[in-house]
């Protein structure tokens, strides 16, 4: 036992004397490395400075992606940019049911080239050509070359508001409804909730027409009756007349009726929503039909299931109203399927 104690008494010491040993050689290394800076000084300045501009700006393009993809701030503007980009993403609801449009419906500006007519350029965008020639103020069908042409995105009329002008008043002047203006997503207002607007800017109207153009009309085209069972099992969950059919930015039906009918199921279900916003849809019930499809009922004034209930087809489930994104009375009636939106005219021929 004294043996091991002696032992571990030496090895203490040496290898305290090591340390002390190895501390005196970087002490004397360190006072010959700042004696040489010293004595240099400024002679290694600007090469230091570049070293470390260029290991700063290393370290910035390694290191950026990093810090990006976890930084909650900047993953919050990607996100924006993402929603700006896709036009409309309104999902208040989370999971599947979020309606998110891959177009993007804007005006663009065409000039015109040598053989253009109206009838052609119309043909390449897909357009009525009185679209483009009611778009742009044109008296004839004379276009020259060099000529810029405003295209609107779908057929209509594309609309620089003047002093004093309403949606409502710019509605009735192209024979349309203030709903089918308000349903287009360009088209900005100064209150959302009053749809006013300001002198100059520009709105486009979805199938409106000047005068009184051969062109079918849009407003109360189609009287429906709530009931009639459709050929996908579903029925027509309210009275009145269609007002607005399916377009690609709003695939939904509008049905107008100032009487305020009752609203009903398209078919049995379950509700998995039903609530009012101030905004979008307002009142609105979803109901899911557990075989993959889903129905909205939107812009109610009333609802009476709650989330949870069961519901027959036919079982009123509102009544029409004209709340949240609404110029007036109707229902903005939606088919879905796996978070998509159907044609519902498929389902309720």
């Amino acid at each position: 036992m004294v043996e091991i104690g002696e032992f571990i008494i030496f090895l203490k010491n040496y290898f305290l004397s090591r340390l002390i040993s190895a501390g005196q050689i970087f002490e004397g290394i360190k006072d010959i490395i700042v004696a040489f800076l010293i004595v240099k000084r400024g002679k290694y300045s600007s090469s230091f400075l570049n070293t470390s501009f260029l290991m700063i700006v290393a370290a910035a393009i390694v290191g950026g992606p990093i810090i990006a993809e976890n930084t909650p701030f900047l993953q919050s503007l990607n996100n924006q940019n993402n929603y700006q980009a896709l036009v409309v993403s309104y999902n208040p609801y989370g999971g599947s049911l979020g309606t998110v449009y891959s177009v993007k419906p804007e005006i663009v500006s065409y000039r015109v080239v040598a053989g253009d007519s109206l009838a052609s350029i119309a043909k390449r965008f897909n357009l009525a050509t009185n679209s483009i020639k009611w778009s742009n103020n044109l008296k004839s069908d004379l276009i020259k070359p060099g000529q810029v042409l405003s295209i609107p995105p779908f057929d209509g009329i594309i609309h620089k508001v003047e002093s004093g002008e309403t949606v409502y008043s710019i509605a009735k002047k192209y024979k349309v409804t203030a709903q089918n203006i308000v349903n287009f997503p360009l088209n900005d207002f100064v209150d959302i909730d009053t749809f006013s607007l300001n002198s100059g800017q520009t709105l486009f109207v979805p199938e409106g027409v000047i005068e009184n153009k051969p062109v079918i009309q849009t407003q109360f085209i189609a009287s429906i009756q709530a009931g009639v069972r459709g050929s996908s099992n579903f029925i027509w969950p309210t009275s009145g007349g269609i007002t607005q059919y399916p377009v690609v930015y709003h695939m939904a039906l509008d049905i107008a009726n100032p009487s305020s009918p009752p609203v009903l199921a398209a078919d049995s279900g379950t509700v998995v929503y039903a609530g009012c916003l101030n905004w979008g849809y307002g009142c609105h019930v979803i109901i899911d039909h557990g075989n993959g499809y889903q129905s909205l009922y939107a812009h109610m004034s009333s609802y009476s299931p709650n989330i949870g209930d069961s519901v027959s087809q036919g079982s009123q489930i509102g009544v029409m109203g004209s709340t949240g994104r609404s110029t007036g009375m109707h229902l903005h009636f939606e088919i879905r399927s796996g978070g998509v939106l159907l044609n519902p005219l498929s389902f309720l021929k």
